[in-house]
């Protein structure tokens, strides 16, 4: 694996810094099966996905606990132990744009999240994506040794729900298990995975 620069985001750069984690983030979730469920169209998506990034992580620029990775080819947010996603924000958004007819699922869709979720103190990885232009070359696996390193100083363990069953072998790599998977009516499915407290 080639080494890459990875550092946490600057978090009193406001949106110098913050524009453009969000900017790849949405490059690399365009094609996410799971968000692209709760965004279908191409304008849905472009308009909204800022908006449940911030909701779901956001507050990880802030607190300086998002990385990113060769000069902003890759970020990740992670949710330090009793920080949450903002739930109400996300309900809004989930009220205002996701097509009706989808909206029984996504109700249950958040209920099992609620249920795998971890009640100990953790680290969450929230959101994790690499520009598509650069996937592959292993900035995914440089901002995971990172963010891990941060959940073993810490002895905590870390929990993620990753929407691709492709990416599950990295984070396999790292520890990672796989422990159910969440995946009401015709939702594409989240695996939630665990990685045990270290150090």
């Amino acid at each position: 694996m080639t080494d890459f620069e990875v550092r946490i985001a600057a978090p009193a750069a406001g949106p110098i810094e913050r524009d453009p984690v969000m900017d790849i983030l949405a490059l690399a979730f365009s094609n996410d099966p799971a968000v692209r469920y709760l965004f279908p169209t191409a304008a849905g998506y472009l308009a909204s996905f800022n908006r449940l990034a911030t909701a779901m992580a956001g507050s990880a620029l802030a607190a300086g606990t998002a990385w990113v990775a060769d000069g902003g080819a890759a970020a990740a947010l992670w949710l330090a132990p009793g920080v949450e996603g903002d739930g109400e924000a996300i309900g809004a958004l989930v009220g205002e744009t996701a097509p009706p007819e989808r909206l029984q699922v996504l109700a249950l869709l958040g209920e099992e999240m609620g249920r795998f979720h971890p009640e100990e103190p953790h680290w969450y990885l929230s959101m994790i994506g690499v520009d598509p232009s650069r996937q592959g070359q292993g900035l995914g696996a440089a901002l995971l040794k990172e963010g891990l390193k941060r959940c073993d100083a810490d002895g905590l363990p870390a929990y993620l729900e990753s929407s691709s069953p492709k990416n599950v072998p990295l984070y396999e790599r790292h520890g990672f298990e796989v422990i159910g998977l969440i995946r009401p009516g015709d939702h594409p499915g989240l695996i939630p995975m665990y990685r045990p407290a270290r150090g």
